[in-house]
Parts: structure tokens; C-alpha cells; sequence
């Protein structure tokens, strides 16, 4: 695995250095992009080169996607985001954020799961509605990587970009929570009835929704004492906070509670308690380089892997179109669990109609998705599941992540 590493992140430096150089394309996407096209030269060389093409191949499946974004980088990626996030602003807009990544991930998981049933009644597929919600739920969540990285460079309105980088720092572990809940249903055998069900999943949602957003709280508490106690040790402090999300992440694990919920809540408590009260000291200056450095790298990590991990896909047209038809469903969906949570609201914006497009619009979906998609792999849909997932995730990052800005500028004149 350590080799696969090395080598992804070698091709994620390199790109990284042509897209800065001479692409100019904000990070991710270029280097989704770059990634497809390496992927594309790679794929045409297995029958001249068929051991340069299994090479990428055993880089590819000795990395195991699901484990290195769930149970690694994934919290590196949450904390170093919820660093950088005002909570002041946050909390401006908190109702419309937890509406958002509660409510609007439960109706768009029933919503994309009706819809994706009913299309693969029409198109002659096997998909069991309980997986269709499977889908609906790994696809509902708005991705924090992808969401993040590029609304550095869109310049949307701060009060839009707060809504939707809250949003999407929440609803991850939300969705993973409800993802959870719908595949303990998919595996219910004859000596589960409804009843024992049910509590297993209301049990399940109190364990990882509310645990981790209490031990989000302790351990963060604990980082800030710690690093406020250190009195501009800030190699110390940087070793704290790193302590904080390896450690807490494990640890988060062991007791089957939401590490993702938790590594938000302790990036935002320590980021805007040291804020506080270290500002423009040497620990914060420290604190910030170093996880934006840590953040390109995983960043960079996760979206080459994304473009690489595509040839590992089997192409099937019948897929292929119900993945175009996916992409319609997840955009209407979204826009359905936007506006319903949005108009249970009173709003600031003059237009609130036009919030909701952009917000349907900048909702992209990323790692996460494909991630919990690949976990279903050894079942029977698990590959239908991931292929769909795979043109829709391809298409939010690269269409909506290029488009977001011009978008907002049209739309919200």
C-alpha cells in the first residue's frame, strides 16, 4: 500500500505542477482531468504494453480507495477544512445548514432512491428499491473536499459560500450515518423483524451522529487547552493537532461513533478558539501552513486516485445510460431537498428562488460518494452502483466545478 502511495502522490505533485504551470484550472478539477487522460493513454497501451497496464492496475487496487479515504485521509481532509471556517458566520446561517444536512439529505435519499428505482423498472435493469436508496443515500451527501477546494476560486457570495461549505461539512457524516442505517436494512435477514430493526438504526444514528459530535467537542477542548498552554511552541502545537486527528479519528472508530462529525467539530473549535486567542501569533501562523499544505497534498491524493480508479470499471451501456439519466435525478433531487428546507425558513436574499438554483447547482458530489459506493462491491449491485456513481460524481466535479462561478454570476444578477 505504502508503494501506491508514493507513486499516486508523485503523479498528484506533477500534475499539480502542469495544471499551476499551464492549465490553470483550479486544483481538483485539473487534476481530475489530468488523471483521465493519463487513465485514457494507459487503458489503449493493455494489449502492446499489458504490463505497463496491470501495473496501474495493482497501483490502483493495492491503494483500496474506501479504506484510504474513510479510514485515513478523510479526516485530515474534514479538520483541515473546519480550520479555516468563520463559526461566527456559521452560526449566521445555522438553521439553514442543519435543515440542509439533515432534512435535505433524508429527502434527496428517498427522492434519487424512488426515481432511480422507477428509471431501471423502465430500462429493464435489476436494481432492489432498498438499493436504490443505498444509492440515493451515498449520492445525497454534498462533498466538503470537492465542495471546498473549489469555492476557493469561485468568488461566490459570502453568504452563499457559508452555506455551502457548512452544509457540506455536515452532511457528510450525516449521510454516512443514514447510508449505514439503509445497508443494515439491505443485509436484514428473516431473524430480524421491523421492530428490532428499527431500533438497531435509531441506536445506530444516537451512537454516530450524537457521539461524534460530543467527543468532536472533548477532544477539540482539549487540543485548544493544550495548544494555548504552549506559549508559542508552535512545532509542539502543529504535533498537538495532528495527535488530535490521528488519535481522535482512531479512536472514533473503536467506539463506533462518527469520526468525520467529530474531525469537524474539533477543526472548528480549536480553528476559531485559537483564532481568538492567538491572533497573528506564531501558533496560528503555523497552525494554517501547515494543514494547507497537508490539505493540497491529500487533496491531490484523492481526486488522482478518482481518475485513475475509473479503468477499473467495466464498460456496460445499459449502465452507462441510467448514469446519464442519474445525473438529472441527483440535480432535480437536489434541488427538491433544497427547496423545501429553504422555504421552511425566512430569508435575507432578495431573490430566494435563485439561492436555492445556486445552492442546487454547488452542491457537487466528490470521494465520498465513490468511496461508500466501492464498499458495496462484493455485493450483487455493488457494481451497477459504483458505475452510476462514478458518471455522476465525473460530472458534478468537472461540469458544475467549472461552471459554479460563471453560473453564479449569471444567475444572481
Amino acid at each position: 500500500m505504502f508503494e501506491s502511495f508514493s507513486i499516486i502522490f508523485t503523479i498528484s505533485v506533477a500534475f499539480n505542477y502542469i495544471n499551476s504551470k499551464w492549465i490553470k484550472l483550479p486544483t481538483t478539477i485539473g487534476l481530475l482531468i489530468l488523471s483521465l487522460v493519463l487513465i485514457t493513454v494507459v487503458s489503449l497501451s493493455k494489449s502492446i504494453i499489458p504490463n505497463f497496464y496491470q501495473f496501474f492496475c495493482d497501483i490502483i487496487l493495492n491503494a483500496d480507495f474506501k479504506t484510504l479515504l474513510l479510514d485515513g485521509i478523510l479526516s485530515f481532509l474534514l479538520f483541515a477544512g473546519a480550520l479555516h471556517v468563520n463559526l461566527s458566520a456559521l452560526k449566521e446561517q445555522k438553521k439553514s445548514i442543519l435543515l440542509f444536512a439533515s432534512l435535505g439529505v433524508l429527502i434527496s435519499t428517498f427522492t434519487v432512491g424512488g426515481l432511480i428505482y422507477g428509471t431501471t423498472l423502465l430500462i429493464g435493469l435489476d436494481l432492489p428499491f432498498i438499493y436504490a436508496l443505498l444509492f440515493g443515500a451515498l449520492i445525497s451527501p454534498t462533498d466538503p473536499i470537492a465542495v471546498m477546494a473549489i469555492l476557493k476560486k469561485a468568488k461566490l457570495p459570502e453568504s452563499l459560500s457559508v452555506k455551502i461549505e457548512g452544509e457540506s461539512l455536515f452532511n457528510d457524516g450525516i449521510g454516512v450515518v443514514v447510508f449505514s442505517g439503509i445497508l443494515l436494512l439491505a443485509k436484514a435477514t428473516g431473524a430480524h423483524n421491523g421492530a428490532e430493526v428499527s431500533a438497531e438504526i435509531g441506536v445506530l444514528f444516537l451512537e454516530e451522529a450524537v457521539g461524534g459530535i460530543v467527543f468532536g467537542l472533548i477532544i477539540g477542548f482539549i487540543g485548544f487547552k493544550l495548544m494555548s498552554s504552549l506559549k508559542g511552541n508552535s512545532n509542539l502545537a502543529v504535533m498537538v493537532s495532528l495527535a488530535v486527528v490521528l488519535g481522535g479519528y482512531s479512536i472514533a472508530i473503536m467506539l463506533h461513533i462518527s469520526g468525520p462529525l467529530a474531525m469537524v467539530i474539533a477543526g472548528l473549535l480549536i480553528g476559531n478558539k485559537i483564532h481568538i486567542a492567538d491572533h497573528e501569533t506564531q501558533i496560528q501562523k503555523s497552525l494554517n501552513e501547515f494543514w494547507e499544505i497537508l490539505d493540497d497534498v491529500f487533496n491531490g491524493i484523492l481526486f488522482v486516485l478518482i481518475g485513475l480508479a475509473i479503468h477499473l470499471l467495466n464498460f456496460n451501456s445499459s449502465h452507462l445510460i441510467l448514469g446519464i439519466i442519474a445525473i438529472f435525478i441527483v440535480l432535480f433531487s437536489r434541488f427538491i431537498a433544497v427547496f423545501l428546507p429553504y422555504s421552511l425558513l425566512k430569508h435575507e436574499e432578495s431573490k430566494p428562488l435563485k439561492t436555492v438554483v445556486v445552492l442546487t447547482w454547488g452542491g457537487l458530489r466528490g470521494g465520498i460518494s465513490v468511496a461508500l459506493a466501492l464498499s458495496l462491491n462484493n455485493s450483487t449491485f455493488g457494481e451497477l452502483i459504483t458505475y452510476i456513481t462514478y458518471v455522476v460524481v465525473l460530472f458534478s466535479i468537472i461540469g458544475q466545478g467549472l461552471s459554479i462561478g460563471p453560473f453564479v454570476k449569471k444567475i444572481m444578477r
